[in-house]
Parts: structure tokens; C-alpha cells; sequence
């Protein structure tokens, strides 16, 4: 059964103060984003129904490779993406694809005791309520690039990694659809997409997106550790 789930707004009062995180390396959610999971881990479908039963509600985080492994797993980023699960299904062989809609960044204040073996942490929203209003199709919004500039250096960085791309589609997107989308998309390494997450604001994730495109369309030896497991 596939259950879509309809435009959601919340607001700060309304945040899980904790929450569960699925830490993964290289999936970049950010708000007004979408993201689609293939979820098969026991600990991972028990938190998809916990989750389902609960809000929606859950947080993605990048392992950080420069912390040592603890109790529950391995060192995070201090700063991941609250997402609300707005589709799923369930398949015959017990997998949950689901997608996750990006709402709000959040600071991790501490980690918190495991349930059902998913970690879990209690987290902060401090500095990022601009995100509950941040918007990925308003064509009235105020330019947050260069386009032509951003769209030939992504042509550049296509061609150099075989991308074959929609360019209808991508040339028809709005400003912020194509930052969030081309963000998240694009095989950057984990320190990329985590600079981009990490970014103040659209117009700086902008701008940090056209410097990843045009140094990694010539970076012939670019290390894409990034690859989810």
C-alpha cells in the first residue's frame, strides 16, 4: 500500500525535541528537499514504523570520520535535517521505500538511549527557523545565483563525470528547487555535502555549490567516498 502524504507545515512549538537519526554517509537531506530511502535494516524498519506511529519524524546525519567509534556507532556531525516521511510503501519482501521531506536543520545536544536498535538524540533548532519558511518553488523569491553562470558550470561538471542530464527540466526549475535539488544529487564526498548543509543561508549554499561544480569538473583524481552502504 502506498500512502501519500500531503504539504506539511509546522512550526518551532511543534518540533520533537527527541527524535531518532538514521546516519548515513553521503545522503544530503535539506529543507524543501525530498529524499528517497530504501530501507532494509531490522533497526531501521523498526524506526520507519516507530516513526510512522509517532509524527513522521526523523533526523538524516553524515558519520564524521574524524570522531572514534562509540557505544552506538560512529562519531556524527553535530548538525543534521529533521525530515517527515510524506510517501512509503511496503514491498513483498518486508523493505520500506519511503520518501523524506526535509523541514528544519537541528544541532544535536547529546545522544540519547538506543530504542529498537536505531540511535536516537535530543536536539536543538536554535539559529535555523528560517528553514520552516525556506521555499524550493517560489518564482517570486529574490535570485539566489547566477544562473547561466551556475547552469555552464554544470554543464562543465556533467560532461566530466557522463551525467546525462534533463535539461529541459533543469532549465525550466526555479532558483531554489535547482540549489536543494543539485545538492543533495550530486556525488559530492560527505565534507561537501555536509559544507552544504552547513551553509548560512540559499544564497551561500549557492555559492558553495557553484565552487564544488567547478572545482570537481576538473579534479580528475576526486575521491567520491560518499557512497551509501
Amino acid at each position: 500500500m502506498t500512502a501519500p502524504v500531503t504539504d506539511f507545515q509546522v512550526g518551532l512549538d511543534e518540533l520533537p525535541k527527541e527524535f531518532a537519526v538514521f546516519p548515513l554517509t553521503g545522503a544530503l537531506l535539506l529543507p524543501g528537499g525530498r529524499l528517497p530511502l530504501n530501507i532494509f535494516e531490522p533497526r531501521y524498519l523498526a524506526m520507519v514504523e516507530d516513526s510512522l506511529a509517532n509524527g513522521r519524524m526523523f533526523g538524516m546525519v553524515q558519520p564524521d570520520k574524524r570522531l572514534a567509534r562509540g557505544d552506538t556507532g560512529p562519531g556524527l556531525y553535530r548538525t543534521g535535517c529533521l525530515g517527515r516521511i510524506s510517501s512509503f510503501s511496503e514491498t513483498d519482501d518486508g523493505r520500506f521505500l519511503i520518501t523524506l521531506a526535509g523541514l528544519i536543520r537541528f544541532s544535536i545536544v547529546e545522544e540519547i538511549e538506543m530504542q529498537s536498535g536505531y540511535r536516537r538524540v535530543r536536539g536543538a533548532f536554535a539559529g535555523f527557523a528560517h528553514d520552516l519558511t525556506a521555499t524550493t518553488s517560489n518564482d517570486d523569491a529574490a535570485p539566489i545565483l547566477n544562473r547561466p553562470v551556475l547552469l555552464a558550470a554544470l554543464r562543465r561538471y556533467f560532461a566530466h563525470t557522463g551525467v546525462d542530464a534533463n535539461w529541459d527540466a533543469i532549465e525550466t526549475m526555479p532558483d531554489h528547487a535547482l540549489v536543494v535539488t543539485l545538492c543533495m544529487a550530486c556525488p559530492f564526498d560527505a565534507e561537501e555535502k555536509q559544507a552544504l548543509l552547513e551553509a548560512r543561508d540559499a544564497q551561500q549554499r549557492a555559492q558553495a555549490l557553484l565552487a564544488l561544480l567547478e572545482i570537481n569538473a576538473f579534479d580528475s583524481g576526486h575521491d567520491n567516498d560518499s557512497k551509501a552502504s
